[in-house]
């Protein structure tokens, strides 16, 4: 295969993804995913307070949301991309700093935790998981920062000026084909830059639109699922096929028509979340719309 050139210039990639401060040793991708937990906390923060709760249910949700969040994902990297797990194998599985995470065993396993918890404390778990939609979405786009530091989950080789730069060590495992390129699709940054332009259209929705909760939540699981599938067509690392598409793609088509037929069919039944109980603060949960069967406009927010 000819060897590519960007036509103008290119992203460069670090030359590690690690920090050595004495005896301490700071993995990047570690941080990235950190800081991307606190946006999501934050944002959720505000949102679930305008709604009429505490910030303190907030935490414990994030607590034990990304506890389990972070093993189901491991957990759907491991079993789906075993071949990719570290040797020796036994310590690996648990390596998350070496990358390595599916999103949707996080984002499957995380929700479970976080319902469980919302539901113990007495509140309405579908109100909180639109809440928590768009922080999910931010959080996942700046996670993916992290794959830049650990240069991985690169795409295929490109001309374009934004071309993404690979040092040799890390293109093991990629097609032959591949491995002289110049520059690769920066899906990472793709992927950054699909789910920011998502956090601002669900917000806008929210905005505009009275949904019936959890209806925001299958918004953002479709709208991320959507920009996935064509992510996935440029993605060049290792991975499972079936019928000529990677696994990931197929998944991400299942779950876009379970998340969007769930979403028509829950508007058009007309179903609604209620709180069991008042909030710990005394505030009443913002009213729930009544009234037509589908979503209306807001009006001006004030």
């Amino acid at each position: 295969m000819p060897t590519v050139s960007p036509a103008l210039g290119f992203i460069p990639s670090p030359s590690s993804g690690v920090v050595h401060l004495g005896p301490l040793t700071i993995h990047l991708y570690g941080v990235t995913l950190l800081v991307a937990i606190l946006l999501c906390v934050w944002m959720t923060s505000v949102r679930w307070r305008r709604r009429g709760g505490e910030s303190d249910l907030v935490i414990r949700v994030a607590v034990w949301g990304v506890a389990f969040g972070i093993v189901g994902a491991r957990a759907y990297h491991d079993l789906t991309s075993w071949n990719e797990v570290p040797s020796p194998k036994w310590q690996g599985v648990f390596e998350v700093w070496r990358g390595g995470l599916g999103i949707w065993g996080g984002i499957l396993l995380g929700t479970i935790a976080g319902v469980i918890v919302v539901r113990r404390a007495g509140a309405g778990a579908a109100r909180f998981m639109d809440a928590t939609a768009p922080g999910l979405l931010l959080a996942q786009g700046i996670g993916r920062i992290g794959n830049w530091w650990n240069q991985e989950l690169y795409g295929k080789p490109t001309t374009l000026p934004w071309g993404l730069k690979i040092s040799l060590a890390h293109r093991a495992g990629i097609a032959p084909q591949y491995l002289n390129a110049k520059a690769y699709q920066p899906t990472f940054l793709y992927e950054l830059l699909w789910d920011l332009a998502g956090v601002a259209l669900l917000l806008w929705l929210d905005r505009r639109y009275r949904f019936r909760p959890p209806a925001l939540f299958a918004l953002y699981v479709s709208y991320y699922c959507f920009g996935r599938f064509f992510e996935e067509l440029l993605r060049i690392d290792p991975s499972h096929h079936f019928l000529g598409l990677r696994l990931n793609a197929w998944v991400s088509v299942v779950v876009f028509a379970c998340s969007s037929g769930f979403f028509a069919w829950w508007q058009l039944r007309g179903g609604r979340d209620r709180p069991r109980q008042e909030p710990p603060s005394g505030r009443r949960p913002r009213p729930l719309p009544q009234g037509p069967r589908m979503a209306i406009p807001r009006g001006r927010v004030r």
